[in-house]
């Protein structure tokens, strides 16, 4: 070996070489896959906050009823919060058995309330408020960390979270969806009422629907930044499940559809359909992945910020700040409601409007990378810089 080549050699040796020991990096035993909720879902209609009057003060046509024999109302999780009974059948079987928990006052200290800063935010992982490099997303720096490591975008683009140094392979998945009625069917409908007295009426009905529809899915739409939606997830997760079970084990998908400003529904309506085919779809992961991979499986479901707390003129919730986070998994310490809590109360609420901010997703993820990827905190450093990890106990 002539004398540039061994100092080649050392040079590329030199990182990994520590105090005269060889720093290996930790390997990809946990298959880890987040599930982005673009458009900001309604956290507190989905972990409900059922010991709190304020919270049925607050929202007097969107409260979830408290836990009791009614079907229409909350499943209980523990003493202060309840799920939204939409995801009776999917969710809240894996909660019973500890195999998902949830993290409410989650979020990122943005405090934007914009869709897309904020998502930016969340994807690149860096410290929010100084200059940010778009080359450089938090799971591509994760997967930089990870020996054996194989990736994948189930995205129509490569997101943002995965810019980084290495080819992350992204594939599209087919989006299923569409208005429950059309153009075409709005005008057979209006041709049926012709000459009738009521032909003004629904005329007029179908005016303002599309006014209406047309203003909010314009702003949906953008925020949904092309995600495929909870009907196109629910109908794909089994193939995902398939996919990350046979050879990937670090995983992204955006799931849109979460911009509730108009008549979000309570236990039934818009908020509930979704969250129906959200849940379906995680299940259907869930199942087809196998019980062996399941428990070495972790799933974090995220949405870039939450909706305000008190309901709005339109029957719909707003822009606002803390969320809640939920984790899945078969070897997850779950069936609980973990993280930093406050009572929920008009005094706790985050400039007098939304939740507040008490487990930052940063730490909440370098947490979990912690413990299931055995990360130092260089490493963690690397991922996220500037941030401390916060163990609550999720592995």
């Amino acid at each position: 070996m002539d004398r540039r080549t061994l100092l080649l050699s050392a040079g590329a040796l030199a990182p990994a070489v520590l105090a005269g020991r060889v720093w290996a990096a930790p390997a990809a035993s946990t298959r880890l896959l987040v599930v982005f909720l673009r458009g900001a879902y309604d956290a507190a209609n989905v972990v409900v906050p059922v010991s709190s009057d304020f919270y049925y003060q607050a929202r007097p046509t969107l409260a979830i009823a408290r836990p009791g024999p009614d079907p229409n109302a909350a499943l209980r999780l523990d003493a202060d919060w309840g799920l939204h009974p939409a995801l009776r059948d999917t969710i809240w079987p894996l909660y019973q058995k500890g195999q998902a928990a949830f993290v409410p006052f989650a979020g990122t200290d943005d405090t934007s309330r914009s869709h897309f800063e904020t998502q930016d935010t969340i994807e690149l992982g860096q410290p929010w408020g100084g200059g940010r490099n778009y080359r450089s997303g938090f799971m591509g720096r994760l997967a930089g960390q990870i020996a054996g490591v194989d990736p994948i975008a189930f995205t129509d683009q490569l997101p943002l979270t995965f810019q980084g140094s290495r080819t992350v392979p992204n594939m599209q998945l087919a989006n299923v969806g569409k208005p429950g009625v059309d153009d075409r069917e709005s005008r057979l409908i209006e041709a049926m009422y012709q000459g009738d007295a009521l032909a003004p009426a629904v005329a007029s009905g179908f005016k303002v629907r599309n006014e209406v529809y047309q203003s909010i899915s314009k702003e949906m739409q953008a925020a949904n930044r092309n995600a495929v939606s909870p009907k196109g997830f629910e109908l794909a997760a089994r193939r995902i499940g398939g996919l990350m079970r046979d050879r990937f084990n670090l995983g992204f998908v955006d799931v849109g559809g979460w911009d509730t400003h108009v008549n979000q529904g309570a236990a039934s309506g818009y908020l509930a359909g979704r969250l129906g085919e959200l849940g379906r779809g995680l299940s259907g992961f869930a199942d087809e992945i196998g019980p062996k991979a399941w428990n070495d499986t972790v799933v974090v479901v995220v949405s870039e910020f939450g909706r305000t707390f008190r309901e709005n003129g339109d029957r719909g919730t707003d822009h606002g700040h803390g969320s809640a986070y939920w984790v899945l998994g078969g070897g997850i310490k779950g069936g609980r409601v973990l993280g930093e809590q406050v009572k929920v109360e008009q005094a706790s609420l985050f400039q007098n409007r939304d939740y507040p901010v008490l487990t930052d997703y940063r730490a909440l993820m370098g947490g979990l990378f912690r413990r299931v990827y055995g990360f130092d905190q260089a490493r963690l450093q690397a991922v996220f810089p500037q941030a401390q990890s916060k163990d609550i106990g999720l592995v």
